[in-house]
């Protein structure tokens, strides 16, 4: 798959772990190195892939934004926004003072 000296170390797993905040036990850490590596190998299996030519995507379907187009409308007036507020003074929402 791919050379032995690109391979992860127990020491690196251990230090991503460190990193990601993750307590591993000596059996898991050498779980960890074989599963991380072997992952590394299919990045290598695919780097090897012919892509000259390949249009990039962002998405494998053709998607399009299927929002609604934005329009100007009259915004609700004071009144109406204020007219449910349980606290309110003058023309504002009022709410507790929080230091």
């Amino acid at each position: 798959m791919f050379k032995k000296e690109q391979a992860l170390s127990e020491e690196e797993v251990q230090h991503i772990a460190w990193l990601a905040r993750v307590k591993l036990s000596e059996e898991e850490k050498k779980l960890f190195t074989g599963q991380l590596n072997t992952i590394i190998g299919y990045f290598h299996i695919i780097d090897e892939v012919d892509t000259e030519g390949v249009k990039p995507t962002l998405h494998v379907l053709d998607l399009t934004n299927v929002s609604r187009e934005d329009t100007v409308k009259a915004s609700m007036s004071v009144e109406a926004a204020l007219a449910n507020a349980p606290n309110k003074e003058k023309e504002y929402f009022k709410a507790p003072k929080i230091v």
